[in-house]
Formats: C-alpha cells, sequence, structure tokens
C-alpha cells in the first residue's frame, strides 16, 4: 500500500461555520468550528437527487483534521469511506465530519455548563446547516450518527436524546457500563494526583506549561478533569470530581450525575425513541482496555429488554486501538439503511 494520500472519487468539502450556540461557552473556545462534508460519486450530476446523511463523531482528544492521519499500512477513514461508495458497497450517502474539541480536549458531545453547549451545537447548528447546504434527505429515518469511544457514546445518545433528528447509529467502542470503563481511571487518578497535593488544577497548569502527553499521568488527568467538566460541573460552571482526589471514594452525589449519562442506564428512559431508530450498529473488541466490549454486551442486553432485537452487534478480535478498519463497515450499513 502507498504511503501517500489518494484522489477521492467523491468530493470533501472544507468549511468553516459560525456556531450561535458555541458563542460565549465557558472555557472561551472558538465558535467558529471546521465542517467537512463529503459528496459521494455522482452527487453534483444527480440533479435534485436527495441523499442519505452520516455525521462523524471523534473519540476524546480528537478533533476534524485528525481524520486525515495516515499510520503504515492503512488508509484514513476518508479514503477507505470513499471507498464504500466508490465501490458501490452501499447506496451514497453524504458524510458530514464534526469537530467538538474543547480546551480541555472533548466535549462529550453533551451539554454542559463546564464546557458548553455541544449536544445543541451539533443537533441545532450543524444538521441545519447541511440541509440548508447540501442535498440531504431531511428526515430522521435518513440521518445516522457514528463514532469512536467518546464518540461512540455520543453515537449512543443523540438518537436518544434527538429521535426527531437522526434514526440511525453506529457506536464503535462507544463509553457505557461506566462501573467498569471509569472506575479504574479514577483509581490511577487518584494515584497520580499524589504529584499534585491531591489538586487537578495544579497538574493542569503543569500540563498547561509544557508539552504535552510527556508525563505518565496526562493521559489519565485530562480524561478525568475533562469528563468531569462534561458530567459533574456546578451550575455556575464549576468542575467537580466525582470522587475524593486524595483517598478516592466516590462522591455518591456527582458519580450519580455519571451514571445518569450511562447510556446502558439511559436505555430505559428512551425507550421509544430506540424502538423507532432504523439503523443500529454496536461494536467493540474483545480486550478493549476499558471493558467497552462488556458495556456493549450490556447495551445490547438493554435494548433486548425494551424489545429491540434488530440490531448488528459484533465483538471482534482486538483492543480500544486501531479499530479504524470497523468504521466503513458501520458506514456502508448505515446507509443502506437510512436509504430511502
Amino acid at each position: 500500500m502507498l504511503p501517500w494520500s489518494a484522489d477521492l472519487a467523491g468530493r470533501l468539502d472544507e468549511h468553516v461555520i459560525d456556531a450561535p450556540t458555541l458563542r460565549g461557552n465557558p472555557l472561551g473556545d472558538p465558535h467558529e468550528r471546521p465542517l467537512w462534508v463529503y459528496t459521494p460519486p455522482g452527487y453534483d450530476d444527480s440533479g435534485d437527487r436527495r441523499y442519505p446523511s452520516v455525521y462523524v463523531i471523534q473519540g476524546y482528544t480528537g478533533h476534524v483534521t485528525m481524520w486525515r492521519n495516515r499510520t503504515a499500512y492503512r488508509q484514513p477513514f476518508i479514503e477507505t469511506a470513499d471507498q464504500v461508495f466508490a465501490n458501490g458497497d452501499a447506496p451514497p450517502a453524504i458524510v458530514v465530519y464534526v469537530d467538538a474539541w474543547t480546551k480541555y480536549g472533548g466535549s462529550q458531545f453533551v451539554d454542559s455548563p463546564g464546557t458548553g453547549n455541544y449536544h445543541s451545537y451539533l443537533c441545532n447548528d450543524i444538521v441545519p446547516w447541511v440541509d440548508a447546504r447540501y442535498r440531504t434527505l431531511d428526515a430522521p429515518q435518513h440521518r445516522g450518527i457514528t463514532g469512536k469511544s467518546s464518540g461512540g457514546f455520543g453515537a449512543f445518545i443523540t438518537p436518544m436524546l434527538r429521535p426527531d433528528l437522526f434514526g440511525g447509529l453506529a457506536s464503535h467502542a462507544g463509553d457505557s457500563l461506566y462501573e467498569f470503563s471509569y472506575l479504574r481511571e479514577f483509581a490511577d487518578a487518584v494515584r497520580h494526583l499524589r504529584d499534585y497535593d491531591g489538586d487537578i488544577w495544579k497538574w493542569w497548569d503543569d500540563f498547561a506549561s509544557r508539552v504535552s502527553f510527556t508525563k505518565k499521568a496526562d493521559n489519565t488527568l485530562l480524561m478525568t478533569l475533562g469528563c468531569s467538566a462534561c458530567f459533574s460541573s456546578d451550575p455556575d460552571g464549576t468542575v467537580q470530581l466525582p470522587f475524593d482526589p486524595r483517598t478516592g471514594q466516590l462522591i455518591e452525589e456527582r458519580w450519580q450525575r455519571w451514571l445518569d449519562w450511562d447510556p446502558v442506564r439511559m436505555v430505559p428512559r428512551y425507550a421509544d425513541a430506540l424502538r423507532g431508530l432504523k439503523a443500529i450498529w454496536i461494536d467493540a473488541g474483545k480486550s478493549d482496555e476499558w471493558f467497552l466490549d462488556i458495556g456493549a454486551e450490556a447495551f445490547v442486553a438493554e435494548l433486548a429488554a425494551i424489545g429491540v432485537t434488530d440490531v448488528r452487534f459484533e465483538l471482534f478480535e482486538g483492543t480500544h486501538g486501531g479499530i479504524d478498519y470497523r468504521y466503513p463497515l458501520s458506514l456502508a450499513y448505515l446507509a443502506e439503511r437510512l436509504s430511502p
């Protein structure tokens, strides 16, 4: 496989949009954001034809330009997604690459006083913007969302919260079953915080003063701080950890706020929305480091409990990383299920 970029059979348009929902966000992050929109081969010559759309969101610390990252012997998703349509593996669709980065590395695609209203940004700013400028099929049964890890979490929750907009999802190793995926991270965070007198803001000042990810603590504490900002901030935006930073003991009220965002626990509350979906793809590696394979099993079991059994579910040999080869498979599935 040649290591250089390849020409696309379709077209990738790179935009910068002004997102009113992000103006004045608590972190002072930009309200002007990159947005990439891919149109499939034949789009420009297809007259008035309209297409289903699939929204692609990232994992934690991800931003939209990372979709161009090229690793040895693998093509980036922009190219493998293009091949899905160029090879005729699925009906043509419009693919929208969303940026939801924050100063803390991510937004979890939720509305939070600690980071900003990123779920509203996705649903109220981006979706109407795309529909106004591209020939989409503007109905939930023709609109899907896909992502991995934190992006998989966003794909889980978005059709639950906005069934009026999204009728399909694909979650690759999406955050779920939080007692397995997060509690061990909290224990690691407590150990790392010993070097900062139990004060995560001392770590944050240190992190901001040097080359990032040059200390062992950085990955764990960045995710802990960022997810706390998303899930357990006070109404005034003050970030509150869900555990005592010295002893590791859970602070039940704050931890419950995290659990309220656990997709597994959300299923019964959003049963009607989930029963109305046209496409559900769920997968994870059997050796996922955050036990998201177990979370995927639990989510599928909860779906079955509410009568949703038309689910594409697979556990495969693998860990949390290096699973980008799965993305075009779910994209083809969504395009097929969301097409007229």
